[in-house]
């Protein structure tokens, strides 16, 4: 399985942007889709995005889309989430996800690799 590692969660004020990365080693990571999750506090974890082998295919929460972006660069073994006008309901830790297949799921357990999750704060 390949590992998985985030980074670039912060403290950020409500309308900013923030760009999360997860970089996957020890595996084949063009044989992955790769998918988003965060976890609130005292709230389950559920489904933000998800990109597909190839980065052709994207799929979104309703509750992000039109202000968050998946991306991957299969040279960089990295997958991105672009988040924009972030709000204080956005705050969780945020986790990227393996999948292997063509495409992404929102389903939690379809995912076989996880990372450790970046915490991602937003202040009213």
């Amino acid at each position: 399985q390949v590992q998985l590692v985030e980074s670039g969660g912060r403290l950020v004020q409500a309308g900013d942007s923030l760009r999360l990365s997860c970089t996957a080693t020890g595996g084949s990571f063009i044989i992955y889709a790769m998918g988003w999750f965060r976890q609130a506090p005292g709230k389950k974890r559920e489904f933000v995005a998800a990109v597909s082998r190839s980065g052709g295919t994207t799929l979104y929460a309703d509750s992000v889309k039109g202000r968050f972006t998946v991306s991957r660069v299969n040279g960089k073994d990295t997958v991105y989430l672009e988040m924009s006008s972030l709000k204080p309901e956005d705050t969780a830790v945020y986790f990227c996800a393996g999948r292997r297949g063509i495409f992404g799921s929102m389903i939690e357990g379809e995912y076989g690799s996880w990372g450790q999750g970046t915490q991602v704060a937003v202040s009213a």
